[in-house]
């Protein structure tokens, strides 16, 4: 490589999963490249519900919710078919709803109240008496229509619960554990919008939720330290050398990064792992997995900055990401 090569570049992700103190492989290839729905058929309360004055802006509540809380999720569902796409608004708005909870509440009684709340408004959707709010109705709609999995969206209720406590992971595999049932879910059930009934689509959608589940651990990072929290895996921290203390004074030492890299690395695998499922999934399956654009696009800065974790460019919004996901798209390509 040349000697005006920048920094970061002698610093690739690898291809291949990391053990822990083992040294890491060689630069890979990676490493180069420095409407609205018609209302459900029901009697009753549903007829009710889905009519109701609840009813009338339910849906521009849950594309507004979107917008201003999950962007990328947003862009994402807007290239969804047109017949998915208030399915799906319904279905990230529902995760929102779910994942604030934690930053919202000061005690965790209250926040287990809330998941209840949750809990039983799902178990009134599949009982066709969903309550008068907004994203429930919305995703009422959504489980009529598509014959949704409820067993997927009680394990993101329970997830999400399990994790109101402020504690760190206590290792890479339990944020993966955390990931599949909650970003994984939550594909498994866009990929039911999207009619789609694949082993190798599912096995797509495990990894890259994974994926997302680490990606956004990292991205979450600064804004914890301003809370006093830390939740990157302990024993990839102490595998280095690095404390809770050495994050929330921003330390940038090399094995601070290391930390990063090595939790990076293990997001960039997953990635890879999916896209060797390209030619086996369903071309119909591609628009639920148009997330790995952003998943990347982060990798990438990441990478670009030594894997520097407080660097400001990495709190910046990507200009160019609607036009790069519609590009993906129009690829059919994920």
């Amino acid at each position: 490589m040349a000697a005006s090569a920048p920094r970061w570049a002698s610093r690739p992700l690898p291809l291949s999963v990391c053990g822990l103190g083992r040294r890491r492989p060689s630069p890979g290839p990676w490493a180069a490249r420095a409407r609205r729905l018609p209302e459900p058929a029901g009697s009753g309360r549903s007829l009710a519900v889905a009519s109701g004055p609840g009813a009338a802006g339910a849906d521009r509540y849950c594309v507004e919710l979107l917008r201003k809380r999950d962007y990328e999720g947003y862009l994402c569902s807007l290239l969804l078919p047109a017949e998915s796409r208030s399915s799906a608004f319904a279905l990230r708005a529902f995760n929102v709803e779910l994942a604030q909870v934690k930053d919202m509440v000061s005690e965790k009684t209250i926040g287990l109240m809330r998941m209840q709340f949750w809990k039983k408004t799902v178990d009134d959707i599949y009982s066709d008496n969903p309550p008068h709010q907004p994203v429930a109705i919305e995703l009422w709609k959504a489980v009529k229509r598509h014959n949704l999995t409820k067993r997927w969206l009680m394990k993101i209720i329970d997830e999400r619960e399990n994790n109101l406590d402020d504690k760190a992971y206590r290792n890479i595999q339990e944020l993966e554990n955390y990931a599949e049932n909650t970003q994984s879910s939550l594909l498994y059930l866009t990929l039911e919008i999207l009619g789609i009934k694949d082993l190798h689509a599912d096995h797509a959608a495990s990894h890259i939720g994974k994926a997302q589940g680490i990606v956004t651990c990292l991205r979450a990072t600064p804004y914890h330290g301003t809370r006093k929290r830390v939740f990157l895996p302990m024993d990839i921290c102490m595998l280095h050398g690095v404390s809770q203390e050495d994050f929330l004074r921003k330390n940038q030492d090399k094995n601070v990064r290391d930390v990063i890299y090595d939790i990076a690395s293990q997001a960039h695998v997953h990635l890879k792992h999916a896209r060797s499922f390209h030619k086996s999934v369903p071309v119909k399956a591609f628009p639920a997995f148009l997330q790995t654009v952003v998943l990347e696009d982060y990798l990438k800065k990441i990478q670009q900055v030594d894997f520097d974790i407080f660097h400001p460019s990495l709190q910046q919004k990507n200009p160019l990401l609607p036009l790069s996901l519609y590009i993906q798209s129009w690829r059919k390509r994920y």
